[in-house]
């Protein structure tokens, strides 16, 4: 199947190649900027053209993934040139302006599915990620594309575009306006973030994170979705009115209708208990993993960078507020917490089992016959560091006693120190080797 990405050198559109190319499809990205679209196009081993036309005519499925502001104009340059069959599709926060311009002018015999992934290019995967689908007509690429982000396990919002742009006109635009006057407020009040956290709570903390996280986004893009639609203004002016009202309770000693306003607040929130228990266990979450550091200290560790993939290893020496340090063979790292995850005993099984050398030894031993070489291979497939094990021979005979038996393993493990565990349990089991 041949996809072609509009705007497919960035941000998402850069994302969904990259993405799109690994799942085995055969992607063509197109950028205004020739340079830039080799160069990304050979990073991420897909085609690049110059000419949307062109290729909106010969992809079976064409994803526009441009600034908002430009979606319009790109989606008249190439839905005429759709071919029969085909469908186009966009990843815009604005949905009815796109879905009636597709309408408008996408070539006869030719489909279209306005689409918005609630997620960003930082993610890792669709796991987990919503994508709201705004579908329009009734065509087999719904169904495709339906169950195509559920086998990906993605969580797929069915609604149309009126519904969407409402929605968005508090799940972002409210959300950023207010995160990102906070922001602007807390620097006009020169205040030192880093030093107010040594005050906080962790809910002060985590909340600086999600501010952080929204103001580190491309401006241009979230001015764009606060101005693209009559939502986003309705949604700023009732916020505006209600930050003047609730400051002149303040003002004017008003405890009673300040107190009923955020009562009323509180009542209109969805199921107050559960909001509590989601938050208490993202804070949960966060203490353990530094209380886990803490207590791994002089300890072998295995962190991976949450953006990078890459799995580090080593001595963990150091923990401070801010980061780690491990020493790793003659190398000595230091690694931000903040863009760290530990690795779990399984994960770091698994990993070794990928990227470690495995050493394969054999050993036999003397036990009295009335013994079970299974249940004994089995405890030794539960120690650390062993990868396999089996039986390999079962000797009862000359040179053993009648009521012994002599068992044969064959076993690997991930490093040669690990042969003289396997050894000090048989033994501990009460075992000759011969």
């Amino acid at each position: 199947m041949k996809i072609a990405i509009i705007g497919g050198t960035r941000g998402l559109g850069k994302w969904i190649a990259s993405f799109l190319k690994e799942k085995g499809f055969q992607v063509t990205i197109t950028s205004r900027d020739e340079l830039s679209g080799n160069a990304i196009s050979k990073k991420l081993d897909v085609e690049y053209s110059s000419d949307n036309q062109k290729v909106a005519g010969e992809s079976d499925i064409v994803i526009i993934s441009v600034p908002i502001e430009s979606t319009e104009s790109v989606i008249k340059q190439v839905a005429p040139h759709m071919s029969k069959g085909s469908l186009l599709m966009d990843v815009t926060s604005v949905k009815e302006k796109p879905a009636i311009s597709m309408h408008e002018y996408l070539a006869e015999g030719a489909y279209f599915l306005p689409s918005h992934p609630m997620f960003g290019p930082r993610v890792r995967s669709l796991e987990g990620q919503v994508i709201v689908l705004t579908p329009l007509q009734e065509s087999e690429w719904f169904e495709t594309i339906f169950k195509f982000l559920e086998d990906h396990k993605a969580r797929v919002l069915v609604t149309t575009p009126e519904k969407h742009d409402e929605m968005m006109s508090v799940v972002q635009v409210l959300t950023h306006f207010a995160y990102i006057s906070i922001s602007s407020a807390i620097k006009k009040l020169n205040l030192d973030i880093k030093e107010s956290r040594k005050f906080a709570s962790p809910i002060y903390n985590l909340m600086l994170d999600i501010i952080s996280r929204i103001v580190a986004q491309n401006p241009y893009l979230v001015y764009s979705i606060q101005t693209q639609t009559d939502y986003a203004y309705q949604a700023r002016k009732i916020f505006m009115e209600t930050i003047t009202e609730l400051n002149d309770m303040l003002i004017n000693n008003n405890q009673t209708e300040f107190v009923n306003a955020m009562s009323s607040a509180a009542k209109n929130m969805d199921d107050i208990e559960a909001a509590l228990g989601r938050s208490d266990k993202v804070i949960s979450a966060l203490n353990q993993e530094i209380s886990a550091l803490k207590e791994s200290i002089n300890s072998e560790v295995f962190l991976r960078h949450i953006y990078s993939g890459k799995t580090h290893y080593g001595i963990l020496k150091e923990i401070s507020p801010d980061f780690v340090t491990l020493i790793s063979g003659k190398k000595i790292l230091k690694l931000k917490i903040a863009n760290i995850e530990v690795l779990s005993p399984s994960q770091v099984q698994d990993w070794k089992l990928n990227n470690f050398k495995q050493y394969e030894y054999h050993i036999s031993v003397i036990f009295p016959s009335h013994c079970d070489p299974q249940i004994i291979a089995s405890a030794i497939s539960n120690l650390e560091g062993v990868v396999s094990i089996s039986i390999m021979d079962i000797y009862q005979g000359e040179q053993i006693d009648d009521n012994q038996i002599s068992i044969t393993f064959s076993y690997k493990v991930l490093a040669a120190r690990f042969s003289k565990e396997v050894e000090n349990l048989l033994k501990g089991f009460g075992a000759i080797i011969r």
